[in-house]
């Protein structure tokens, strides 16, 4: 006789049309499959970092006049995300790359408290590794945001 619980051989208890099956990413945020307002893929969230860094490492060479390692860099991406999030919804590189941070429980901008705790839960790097089933990192299910193609 079959255990009732399972096993973590039985594989997905779920049947079709379940609702905590989900259909593409974004369909439980009501979000469209594909377009303007669908969730980032990740390779462009990859993408939009790297170009972030790369500038916040050109504004550091050119306040402290080289490219010497320190911890410039870092504070000007960091208050540049923070500040570029908050004043227009998206970074540099997200902008480039065609992309917007935009919350999922309300159509309202995202704001300081948000874009900051956003940005700093960024900075460690962890949680933007960890996601779940839409792709949305923790950092963004953190801070009840979504990274999504603005065009």
């Amino acid at each position: 006789m079959a255990r009732i619980t399972g096993t973590w051989l039985s594989g997905s208890p779920g049947e079709p049309g379940d609702s905590d099956i989900i259909g593409y990413p974004g369909e439980l945020y009501g979000l469209p499959r594909e377009g303007a307002g669908s969730l980032a893929p990740t390779w462009r969230r990859v993408v939009a970092m790297f170009l972030d860094w790369f500038m916040a490492v050109g504004i550091a060479a050119v306040i402290t006049g080289s490219l010497a390692s320190s911890s410039v860099p870092l504070m000007v991406w960091f208050v540049v995300g923070v500040a570029a999030v908050t004043l227009f919804g998206f970074t540099p590189g997200q902008y480039f790359m065609k992309m917007r941070v935009l919350r999922i429980d309300a159509p309202v901008p995202v704001g300081f408290v948000r874009a900051l705790a956003r940005q700093v839960l960024v900075f460690f790097v962890i949680p933007a590794l960890f996601t779940d089933a839409d792709g949305r990192g923790m950092h963004d299910q953190a801070t009840g945001t979504a990274l999504v193609n603005a065009r």
